[in-house]
């Protein structure tokens, strides 16, 4: 028993390690030249287990995902002014709308091997500052890359970009299959880490949690002083 107290144990401190070297330790190590055009703005949306982006809608945004509208997802409604994004589990993505679905199989498969999916969903006017949400200034150059990054994570058939039918959350949101699989080690926050980092910004080396997802993002980009209202 002392023998599996001390593996035990071992495997907490290794785990502990990682996670906490996977945030101080800078990716890239070294940041080119800082993007010198007109900022754009992203918004990064945090909950207990899960990280979203959020970009703002123009008539480039609607050009570059117009697939999105052909699926369904009113993207062009007078009151959206955000696409937000999220790749994660498929089983546990949509079999877990709520916390009070939440049941043994999608858990098992999210924490194993999973195929994974794009959520799409729309947001209006964002009230900041609130702690779930955080503002993000990037150069044109780094907002292109990233919405390039999240373009190429959708599958696509022969029909190109299909909606996965009659599935979710709300009238305004939708699943589309994904590049990749999930797993608990590169799962969703991995996932946004990568397009944050195609937009210019720098992340811990490792970030499985939105925790640590956001305090290596406050530790290597110059913080934005958010004012009351609403944004953009």
């Amino acid at each position: 028993m002392r023998r599996i107290l001390r593996l035990l144990g071992v495997v907490v401190l290794v785990l502990v390690a990682t996670v906490v070297l996977g945030t101080l330790v800078p990716r890239p190590l070294f940041r080119g030249a800082t993007d010198e055009a007109t900022p754009r703005h992203i918004l990064v949306f945090t909950n207990p287990i899960h990280t979203d982006i959020a970009v703002p809608i123009d008539e480039a945004v609607l050009e570059k995902f117009g697939f999105l509208l052909d699926a369904g997802i009113e993207a062009d409604l007078s009151t959206a002014r955000y696409l937000v994004f999220g790749w994660g589990s498929k089983a546990f993505y949509i079999g877990t709308p709520t916390w009070s679905e939440l049941k043994p199989g999608p858990v098992f498969a999210a924490l194993t091997l999973d195929d994974s999916v794009m959520h799409v969903d729309l947001a209006g006017d964002i009230a900041l500052p609130q702690p779930a949400v955080r503002r993000f200034e990037i150069g044109e150059k780094g907002f292109v890359a990233m919405l390039d990054f999240i373009d190429r994570s959708f599958v696509r058939g022969t029909a190109g970009v299909e909606r996965i039918p009659e599935v979710a959350y709300g009238d305004y949101d939708g699943f589309f299959d994904a590049h990749g699989k999930f797993n608990a080690l590169a799962g969703c926050n991995t996932w946004t880490a990568a397009a944050l980092r195609h937009a210019g910004l720098t992340t811990g080396w490792w970030n499985p949690l939105p925790a640590t997802l956001n305090w290596s993002l406050g530790l290597y980009n110059r913080p934005l002083v958010q004012s009351g209202g609403v944004q953009p």
